[in-house]
C-alpha cells in the first residue's frame, strides 16, 4: 500500500482528527484510516518482536510502518487487519472451524519455537533488550539467565526454600534446564484476528521475547477464559502441566514479583526493590550516542 495524504500530516493531528471519526479499537489503540491504526504509548520490545517477526517468519501480524516518537513516548503505526477477535466469533465457530484456527495457531506456535535463540538459558526482548511481561510487573526485566529470571518469579527466595515455602511444582520447574524459545506471552482470545475461519493476524507483541519453553503455555492460561479454551491450547501448543501448577503458585503467592513494593508486618519492614535491567546493560546504554528505541524508554541513559 503506497503512502496516504494523511500520513503526511504529524501524528498528533491524524488522532485528533481519528477520534473524532472513528471508535477506538481497544486499549491505547485507535483507526487512523480506514487502512491504518495506531497504537501507544508503546515500549521497546513491542516494536522489536514486530520487526523481528516480519524479517524471520510468515507468520501473520500488521504491517507495520512507522514508529512515531509522540510525548516522549512511542507510537506503532500499523496496517489495520480486518476481521473479529477470536474472543467475539467464538461462539459463532463451529467445531470444525474451531479446529482450523487451532491448526492455523499450532502452526505459528510451532514457527515461533524453531526460531534460533540467540544464547540458550538466556531471557530477554527479541534483540536481547530487557524484557517487559505483566506477570513479572510494571518494570523492565533482563537480559537475564534463566536462573535469574526464576529468583526474580520467585521473589529471590533460596533455591533450598523453595520446596518448603512454595512447594514441588515450584521447585521443579526452578531446577529444570529448559530451551531457550521465541514466545508472543499473551496469547489469548481477544489478541488473535479471525476472518472466514482462519487466522489473519496475531496482534499485541508487548510482552514478546526469549523465554523458557514452557512460557508460553503457562501465560496462555494466566487470564482464565473458559475451559473451552484450555482444552484447545494443549492442541496449539506444547502443554507443561507440572510448570502450569508451580506458576499458578506463585501467581497466588507472589503477584507481580518485578513491581517495587514495602510491606509493614509484625514489626518488620519488607522492602521489595522489584525488576530492572542490569547494571552491564545500563552502562552500555549510558555509553550508547545514537538515538533508538530505547533512549526513548529509558531518556534518562
Amino acid at each position: 500500500m503506497g503512502q496516504s495524504i494523511g500520513t503526511l500530516f504529524p501524528l498528533w493531528l491524524r488522532l485528533w482528527v481519528s477520534r473524532r471519526l472513528f471508535r477506538p479499537l481497544g486499549y491505547k489503540t485507535y483507526r487512523l484510516s480506514w487502512h491504518r491504526v495506531v497504537k501507544g504509548p508503546c515500549d521497546a520490545p513491542e516494536v522489536e518482536a514486530m520487526r523481528f517477526i516480519a524479517s524471520n517468519t510468515t507468520i501473520p501480524i500488521p504491517r507495520l510502518y512507522a514508529v512515531h516518537v509522540y510525548r516522549r513516548a512511542l507510537y506503532i503505526e500499523m496496517e489495520y487487519v480486518p476481521g473479529d477477535t477470536l474472543g467475539l466469533a467464538w461462539d459463532g465457530l463451529s467445531t470444525a472451524a474451531r479446529d482450523t484456527v487451532f491448526a492455523d495457531l499450532k502452526e505459528y506456535i510451532d514457527r515461533l519455537r524453531r526460531l534460533e535463540p540467540p544464547a540458550e538459558g538466556f531471557v530477554s526482548s527479541a534483540f536481547q533488550n530487557p524484557a517487559y511481561d505483566g506477570r513479572i510487573g510494571c518494570r523492565f526485566f533482563g537480559p537475564c539467565t534463566h536462573d535469574d529470571f526464576h529468583s526474580l518469579t520467585r521473589g529471590h527466595l533460596r533455591k533450598e526454600d523453595v520446596a518448603p515455602f512454595l512447594g514441588p511444582d515450584v521447585e521443579h520447574t526452578h531446577t529444570t534446564r529448559y530451551r531457550t524459545c521465541f514466545t508472543h506471552a499473551d496469547l489469548a482470545p481477544r489478541n488473535i484476528i479471525v476472518r472466514e475461519g482462519r487466522v489473519a493476524a496475531i496482534v499485541d507483541w508487548a510482552y514478546s521475547g526469549w523465554y523458557p519453553e514452557y512460557w508460553e503455555f503457562t501465560k496462555a492460561h494466566y487470564n482464565y477464559v473458559s475451559e473451552d479454551w484450555e482444552e484447545y491450547l494443549r492442541i496449539a501448543m506444547p502443554c507443561y502441566d507440572q510448570e502450569l501448577a508451580g506458576e499458578r503458585v506463585l501467581w497466588r503467592r507472589l503477584p507481580e514479583p518485578g513491581t517495587k513494593a514495602s510491606s509493614y508486618r509484625e514489626g518488620v519492614r519488607i522492602h521489595r526493590p522489584g525488576s530492572s535491567p542490569p547494571s552491564s546493560w545500563l552502562d552500555h546504554r549510558a555509553e550508547c550516542q545514537c538515538a533508538d528505541l530505547w533512549s526513548v524508554t529509558f531518556p534518562e541513559q
